[in-house]
C-alpha cells in the first residue's frame, strides 16, 4: 500500500480509525499520552522486556527503520520507567516517531521537547534494569490488544488504535465514509440548534 494511504489513518480522530475497526483493537485508557505531541503513525516495532528491565529495547532500536513506532509489553509495571530521555534521544536519531508502553516512562518534559509521541501507563523517576531478558519482533500484548510487528498504529490525545497489517486497506478505504457520516450528522445537530435559538 502507498505510503500516502496509510498517511490518511494519521489525518483523521483515533476514534474514527477505531470505528473501521468496530472499536475492537482499541488500546484501553491506562495507556494514556505523556507528551505534548499527540499525534501518533507508524509500524509497530515490538518488544517483549522483563518487568522494569529496557535492555532489550536498547537493542530493539539497533534494528529501527525510519517511522517505526516503539511498541513495549513492559508487563503493566509502573515501578521502573522503561524510556526516559536518553532513550528518546535514540530514537530521534533513528526516526523512531514514538512509543507506546505498557509500563513506566520518566523524562516527559524532555521527550516533549524531543518532539516524539509516547504513551505510557505510568510517569516515575524510577530508572530501569538492564539485565534482560528480551525479545524483538514477537507479538506483544499491549493495552489490552496483541500488536504484531509491522502493524500500523494510530494515536492523538484519545489513545492508540491498532490497525492489523491485513486490514490497512480495508480501514483506509472506509475511514473516509465514517468521517463524513460524523460531519453529517455534527452539522444536522447544528442547524436543530440554530433552529432552536431562532424560535
Amino acid at each position: 500500500m502507498a505510503a500516502e494511504e496509510i498517511r490518511r489513518l494519521g489525518e483523521v480522530p483515533a476514534a474514527n480509525v477505531g470505528d473501521a475497526l468496530r472499536r475492537m483493537t482499541v488500546m484501553d485508557g491506562g495507556i494514556r499520552l505523556v507528551t505534548e505531541r499527540a499525534t501518533l503513525l507508524g509500524n509497530a516495532l515490538t518488544v517483549d522486556v522483563r518487568s522494569g528491565d529496557n535492555l532489550a529495547i536498547h537493542r530493539a532500536l539497533d534494528e529501527a527503520l525510519p517511522g517505526d513506532v516503539l511498541v513495549v509489553n513492559g508487563h503493566g509495571d509502573m515501578t521502573r520507567a522503561l524510556i526516559g530521555d536518553l532513550i528518546g534521544e535514540i530514537m530521534v536519531n533513528a526516526g523512531v516517531t514514538g512509543a507506546v508502553v505498557d509500563g513506566a516512562v520518566r523524562d516527559v518534559r524532555a521527550l516533549s521537547e524531543m518532539g516524539v509521541t509516547v504513551y505510557a501507563r505510568a510517569i516515575t523517576p524510577a530508572g530501569p534494569f538492564k539485565d534482560g531478558p528480551g525479545a524483538i519482533g514477537v507479538p506483544v500484548a499491549v493495552g489490552g490488544v496483541v500488536v504484531a510487528a509491522g502493524d500500523v498504529l494510530a494515536g492523538d490525545a484519545d489513545g492508540v488504535v491498532v490497525i492489523p497489517r491485513h486490514r490497512v486497506q480495508e480501514v483506509v478505504d472506509a475511514v473516509g465514509g465514517i468521517v463524513e457520516k460524523e460531519e453529517a450528522l455534527r452539522q444536522r445537530i447544528l442547524a436543530a440548534r440554530s433552529t432552536a435559538v431562532a424560535r
